[in-house]
C-alpha cells in the first residue's frame, strides 16, 4: 500500500499537469450500457444478480462509464483522470486479475486533427519514464489503416470487427495459430489469411514504416480508409519526434486492440527486458461511443489507460533489488513514555498534533521498546521523558 500510494501520487501529478480534472463514477452500471462495446471480451462482464428493476453490471473499464457521464451531463469537452477499481470475470493468472485498479487519462472535445492524440500519448511516455520500470515500447497502429488493409486483403466489411480481434491475439498465440483461427473459426479463406499475415508482420520506426507504406506502388496509397489514417499518422509522428517521445513509439500493424468502440490511432504500452505481464498501458481514439449510449450525441475522445497492478510487483522487486526501506507511516516524532503515564503522553502528543506534526506516542517502561519501534518504523524524531513531577520544573 505504501509503493501504491507513492505510485498514485506519481500519476495524479502527471495527469494535473496536463489540466486534468478528477472524475469518479458508479462501479456498475446499467448493463445495456456495458453490452456491445467489448466485442468478444463481452463475456468478461460481471453481470449483478436480477433482484427487480434495472439490470446492472459491475464495470469493466472507465472508459464507457466516462462516455456515460458526458453522455447525460451534456458535456462535449472535458479533460478528465480517474483511479478506480475495474472487474473483470477472467481466469487469474500472472498479470491476469478479475479486480484491479485503472489509472485513466482522456481529452474531450472537437480539436484540431491529432492535437488530443498526441498530447495523451505525450502524457503515456511521460508516466512510463517517471515510474522507472525498466524499457518500454509502445505499438501503436490506426483503426482505420487497419480497416483499409483488411479491405485490401479481400475481407467484408461485416467481418472486420471479427478478424481484428483474432489479430489482437498475436502478443499470445503464433502467426500460424492465429491464421488457422481466421481460416476455421472466422470463415475467412486460406489466400485471404495469408495476405494479412504478410502485412501485419509490418513493423519499425514510425517514419520509416510510413515511407514504406507510401511508397509507390503500395496498395495502401490507393485505398480511400488508408490514405486518411497514413495522413493523421504523418502529423502525429512529427509532432511526436519534436517533443522527444518519437524514439518510444514502434509502428506495428498487428496492434488491433479487440474492443469495438476504437475509431483512430490505437497504442499498446509494453515492457521490453523480457518481463511476462502483457500490457502495462493502452488507449486509443473512440470518437463515436457517446453517440452509441444515446443517439445524436457525438463527442470525439481520445484516452489512455495504465494497468497499475502489473506494475506494482515490478516496483516492489525494484525496492528489494536496490535495497531500499519504504516507510508504511509518515510519522515525525514519537512520543517516548518511559512508564505508563497517560495523561503526560496526551498532553505532550496534543501539542504536536495540533502543530501539524505527524506524532505517535508509546507507553513503555524498557528503554529498548521505544528504540526498536522507532528503528523498525524509520521515525527520524524521538521525545523521551523519563520523569515529569509537576511543580519542580523537572
Amino acid at each position: 500500500m505504501a509503493i501504491r500510494e507513492r505510485v498514485f501520487s506519481m500519476i495524479t501529478g502527471v495527469f494535473k499537469m496536463h489540466g486534468a480534472v478528477a472524475l469518479d463514477t458508479p462501479v456498475f452500471e446499467l448493463r445495456e450500457t456495458l453490452m456491445s462495446k467489448y466485442g468478444e471480451d463481452s463475456k468478461l462482464i460481471y453481470d449483478l444478480a436480477d433482484q427487480g428493476g434495472e439490470l446492472c453490471s459491475l464495470r469493466y473499464d472507465l472508459t464507457v462509464p466516462f462516455a456515460r457521464y458526458l453522455a447525460m451531463k451534456n458535456k462535449t469537452a472535458m479533460r478528465r483522470y480517474q483511479i478506480a477499481k475495474v472487474y473483470r470475470r477472467d481466469n487469474p493468472a500472472n498479470g491476469r486479475y478479475r479486480e484491479f485498479y485503472q489509472c485513466d487519462f482522456d481529452i474531450a472535445g472537437v480539436y484540431e486533427p491529432m492535437e488530443a492524440d498526441f498530447e495523451v500519448i505525450k502524457v503515456l511516455t511521460e508516466l512510463l519514464d517517471k515510474l522507472d520500470i525498466g524499457m518500454y515500447e509502445i505499438k501503436l497502429n490506426h483503426r482505420k489503416l487497419l480497416d483499409g488493409m483488411l479491405e485490401i486483403c479481400g475481407v467484408p466489411s461485416n467481418k472486420f470487427r471479427t478478424v481484428c480481434s483474432s489479430i489482437d491475439k498475436l502478443d499470445k498465440l503464433t502467426l500460424e495459430q492465429v491464421k488457422k483461427e481466421l481460416v476455421e473459426e472466422k470463415g475467412v479463406s486460406n489466400e485471404t489469411a495469408e495476405k494479412i499475415g504478410s502485412l501485419v508482420e509490418t513493423r519499425g520506426p514510425p517514419l520509416q514504416v510510413l515511407t514504406e507504406l507510401r511508397k509507390e506502388g503500395s496498395k495502401f496509397i490507393e485505398n480511400d480508409w488508408s490514405v486518411v489514417a497514413l495522413n493523421e499518422l504523418e502529423i502525429l509522428f512529427k509532432a511526436l519526434e519534436k517533443s522527444n517521445a518519437l524514439d518510444r513509439i514502434i509502428f506495428d500493424l498487428s496492434l488491433a486492440r479487440g474492443l469495438d468502440y476504437y475509431t483512430g490511432v490505437i497504442y499498446e504500452a509494453v515492457l521490453k527486458d523480457g518481463t511476462q505481464v502483457g500490457s502495462i498501458a493502452a488507449g486509443g481514439r473512440y470518437d463515436n461511443l457517446v453517440g452509441d449510449i444515446v443517439a445524436g450525441k457525438q463527442i470525439p475522445i481520445v484516452g489512455v489507460s495504465l494497468g497499475i497492478d502489473r506494475v506494482f510487483p515490478i516496483m516492489e522487486q525494484q525496492v528489494t533489488e536496490r535495497n531500499q526501506v519504504i516507510r508504511t507511516t509518515e510519522t515525525e516524532v514519537l512520543v517516548s513514555i518511559l512508564g505508563k503515564d497517560l495523561t503526560v503522553a496526551a498532553e505532550l502528543v496534543s501539542e504536536l498534533w495540533g502543530a501539524g506534526i505527524k506524532a505517535e506516542f508509546k507507553l513503555s517502561t524498557r528503554m529498548q521498546s521505544h528504540t526498536n519501534y522507532a528503528l523498525k518504523s524509520g521515525i527520524p524524531w524521538m521525545v523521551l521523558v523519563a520523569s515529569l513531577r509537576l511543580g519542580t520544573g523537572r
